[in-house]
């Protein structure tokens, strides 16, 4: 039996706390989706293609080396939807904090009532990046801080593009 999961996020920018979800999520399945939140209200930093890029970049290597398939894609729908729509059956979900844990444990709940045949698991982050958030990771590239400890090169590189703040 094939074990496919989905982690699914805005990843606006993609952090070193996803990456490091993301290569421990690959030790325990077959095939990783990882899916990109698309939200029209919203105006991110970064478009979906480019954040695609930024994950296929940093991240298909550390799945590789664990036997996993990584893939990447869009939704903008529920969660749910997404992971049925997929195959996958298992939801991998970060946790920084006990505010994470709040939050997600609610949206397991109600997860689990609408699709009953999929299943959460909670990965605590690694203590190295437990403080790293995207929102934080913006304001500091957006008021020209070094975000350079909190994400991938490509996405730093990236960063400094847009911002115009590149060397």
């Amino acid at each position: 039996m094939t074990r496919k999961a989905l982690y699914t996020g805005t990843f606006d920018p993609l952090t070193n706390g996803h990456v490091d979800i993301i290569a421990r999520a690959a030790r325990f399945c077959d095939e990783l989706v990882v899916a990109i939140g698309v939200h029209p209200g919203k105006t991110p930093m970064f478009s979906a293609a480019e954040r695609t890029e930024f994950i296929r970049a940093a991240c298909a290597s550390l799945a590789a080396t664990h036997s996993c398939k990584l893939s990447v894609m869009t939704f903008s729908g529920l969660t749910v939807t997404a992971a049925r729509e997929t195959g996958a059956t298992l939801l991998v979900r970060g946790l920084r904090d006990g505010t994470d844990l709040d939050y997600e444990s609610q949206m397991t709940g109600m997860n689990g009532i609408m699709a009953p045949e999929i299943e959460t698991i909670f990965l605590a982050a690694s203590p190295q990046v437990r403080h790293i958030a995207a929102t934080l990771v913006r304001q500091i590239a957006l008021l020209g801080g070094d975000v350079s400890p909190f994400v991938p090169d490509v996405v730093a590189k990236a960063l400094a593009v847009k911002l115009n703040t590149a060397p």
